[in-house]
């Protein structure tokens, strides 16, 4: 059923290429044989952390997003590097921005953040296990850590208090033990 929706592809124009996307316009068939364009932003993926303290605190990052005008709280999450694997992304992620490193790892899911328009996957853990290491977050990034009860977390998410998609996601998504 599925295969009678594909898309097929004419043409694709390049329009813009940037340091963490890149914008194309695909000149597509539809199954019905007409003929229409979807401009695509493409993303290379990135992981998220839902990192878990032995009190059940989840570790969330304050950051100011400028898209979004607001600062937000957030799971720790970043861009897959050329050639890295979800898991070590994570893994490097959680340290600079944590400050954490996690002895116990699960991969929670994955999930597309806006497929309308977008082909960026996040690749969703869990990590257990924490110890302090050293926080190096990249020069551009000024965080807050913050440490809230996973109970907690889950309330502000569906009360409206978390606006982040990969952060209601995660900590929805997080198992209560």
């Amino acid at each position: 059923m599925a295969n009678e929706l594909r898309e097929f592809p004419v043409a694709t124009e390049r329009i813009y290429t940037g340091k963490i996307i890149s914008l194309r316009r695909d000149t597509v068939r539809l199954p019905n044989d007409r003929v229409t364009t979807r401009e695509i932003v493409e993303h290379p993926g990135a992981t998220a952390v839902v990192a878990l303290t032995a009190a059940h605190e989840v570790l969330l990052v304050e950051q100011y997003r400028r898209p979004a005008d607001t600062v937000l709280l957030e799971i720790p999450a970043g861009k897959l590097e050329a050639g890295e694997g979800p898991e070590d992304c994570a893994r490097r992620e959680l340290a600079e921005e944590t400050g954490y490193q996690a002895a116990h790892w699960a991969k929670l899911g994955e999930f597309y953040t806006a497929p309308g328009f977008a082909d960026e996957k996040i690749h969703l853990f869990l990590a257990r296990g924490l110890t302090p290491t050293i926080s190096r977050p990249d020069d551009d990034e000024l965080i807050n850590l913050r440490k809230i009860p996973l109970a907690q977390a889950r309330e502000m998410a569906f009360g409206g208090q978390l606006f982040d998609a990969k952060t209601i996601i995660g900590v929805c998504l997080c198992p209560e033990q």
